[in-house]
């Protein structure tokens, strides 16, 4: 097999699953100013000794160490290490873990299509159809990555301490991208297949767990192999970065790099979008059955329409107080919001699955107003809407929330800031607050962030009750996500550091 050729560079005993645990966590020391050395780097770009001695060569938590290029015998008996700036080894470092970590990618793939795909007892349980849902098109990601391993290896062997690999990327991108699409695209029916067969059938669950329990998963469950390459790919992304950041900028190197680096963007976008307008569209005609207008034709679906953010609000009705005692009492009902790109519907429930439209209006025709002091008579967080058509105002309402920052995502849900404004001020080289993700987070609601381990975001707005608004750097996505997914970078030289970073690689990314 390919990817046992060189086991006396890469690390074969390591699933890809815990290498990039162990390497990116590594990355958020460094992106926040903590990695060994990181502070007494010379300023000449000497090797500060903490930071580059094999022992600084991380360990993962069953022992055995990862390899770094530094430590390779070929590389050490050279006599060549010396003549390497501080730089120029952290770049060679930088290359030699985007091979290592796809030979690493390729064991885990390996037991994903061998241990689980192939096996016989699971095909028996499983009709051809659940069969294409759940695994895709596995076996052709791995023929894909097992060929691009091999020219990697080839160009480590021609030259281990010269080598390049950022050419080696950029000409496997269309093979790339011709099996991450699909495979990324099908991940919604993998999942939903993957859910219902665990209910459904008995002796899928029996004979996977029987499967998953053998020595050579290492206690991970299937689910962890299948999504390998969605995580693959975005990862390549970041490793490609790393070796952009570390490039001689105007160098031909740095040419290839930032074309490398921008084709891989654009396959994810691609995978994202796929997958996204497909949810978007199941969503909306599973809404059109759900809801209904009194007299009105209102064409719900549409290409251009998506949803934005539902869910139930109290509205406070002010006509109808009364007076308990010496308190003023507001009598409170339920009305259930449905927020579009294009639209706000305002209903109530008739049962648990159908909603009756009484008030819509175009996004552009609201008008609301944070009532932030607390109104006499009404505990909760409150907000006064008013729906208008043209001119006229057509509805006006009061709403509550339970918390502040559902209050919070509400408002800036209907009235989002122009995120261009948003990062060009994310951008500028100013010191702006930073958080980074330590544990990653996957959004369950519409503006909420999915964020991976080692994004870094600068924090918007962040809510007494434990919620953020963020936007990310490296793309400007924005969303909402808890507090404890996040952790403050403290560091005002790192955050600089983390800023000069990303402004190089828009520059030179634009500059294509």
């Amino acid at each position: 097999s390919h990817s046992n050729r060189l086991s006396r560079f890469l690390p074969s005993s390591i699933l890809y699953q815990e290498y990039s645990d162990v390497a990116i966590n590594r990355e958020i020391q460094r992106q926040q100013g903590k990695e060994p050395g990181h502070e007494e780097d010379g300023s000449d770009g000497t090797p500060s000794p903490s930071n580059l001695s094999p022992s600084s060569s991380f360990r993962s938590s069953r022992g055995s160490a990862f390899a770094l290029w530094q430590d390779i015998p070929d590389v050490r008996s050279s006599g060549q290490l010396d003549n390497f700036s501080n730089e120029e080894r952290k770049l060679q470092e930088a290359k030699f873990e985007l091979v290592t970590s796809e030979a690493s990618y390729i064991r885990s793939l390996t037991i994903a299509v061998d241990h689980f795909m192939l096996s016989q007892e699971l095909a028996e349980c499983l009709g051809t159809q659940d069969k294409q849902w759940l695994f895709s098109k596995l076996p052709d990601v791995k023929d894909v990555s097992e060929r691009f391993l091999q020219d990697l290896e080839h160009r480590l062997e021609e030259d281990i301490l010269r080598f390049d690999v950022c050419d080696i990327v950029l000409h496997h991108c269309p093979a790339l991208r011709r099996v991450y699409l699909p495979y990324v695209t099908n991940q919604a029916y993998q999942e939903q297949t993957y859910q219902r067969l665990l209910q459904e059938n008995p002796r899928f669950h029996s004979v996977l767990s029987r499967l998953e329990e053998d020595p050579i998963c290492q206690r991970l469950p299937l689910t962890s192999f299948l999504i390998l390459p969605f995580q693959r790919i975005t990862r390549l992304k970041m490793l490609v970065e790393n070796i952009l950041k570390r490039t001689t900028p105007g160098s031909r190197d740095e040419d290839t790099a930032t074309k490398a680096f921008n084709e891989l963007k654009k396959i994810i976008k691609e995978c994202n979008s796929s997958v996204q307008s497909m949810k978007r569209m199941e969503e909306l005609i599973h809404l059109n059955k759900k809801i209904h207008f009194e007299g009105k034709i209102f064409p719900m679906i549409s290409q251009s329409r998506w949803l934005v953010k539902h869910g139930e609000l109290l509205e406070v009705d002010t006509q109808m107080m009364n007076i308990s005692g010496s308190k003023l009492k507001f009598p409170t009902k339920p009305v259930y919001l449905h927020l579009f790109n294009d639209c706000l519907l305002l209903s109530r429930r008739k049962d648990t699955w159908k909603f009756m439209v009484f008030v819509h209006a175009k996004i552009g025709e609201l008008k609301v107003k944070d009532l932030s002091q607390k109104l006499q008579g009404i505990s909760g967080f409150i907000f006064h809407l008013q729906l208008c058509e043209g001119q006229q105002l057509k509805h006006q309402i009061l709403l509550k929330s339970n918390t502040e920052s559902a209050k919070q995502r509400w408002i800036t849900a209907m009235f989002p800031s122009d995120p261009l404004e948003d990062i060009e001020q994310a951008s500028e080289n100013v010191d702006i607050s930073q958080v980074q993700c330590i544990k990653s987070y996957k959004a369950q609601e519409h503006d909420e962030l999915t964020l991976e381990k080692a994004d870094i975001l600068h924090a918007k707005t962040i809510t007494g009750d434990g919620w953020v608004e963020g936007i990310r750097l490296s793309d400007g996505e924005r969303g909402w996500f808890p507090k404890t997914y996040i952790e403050e970078i403290t560091s005002r030289s790192a955050r600089l550091r983390n800023l000069r970073e990303n402004i190089r690689i828009k520059c030179v990314t634009q500059k294509l």
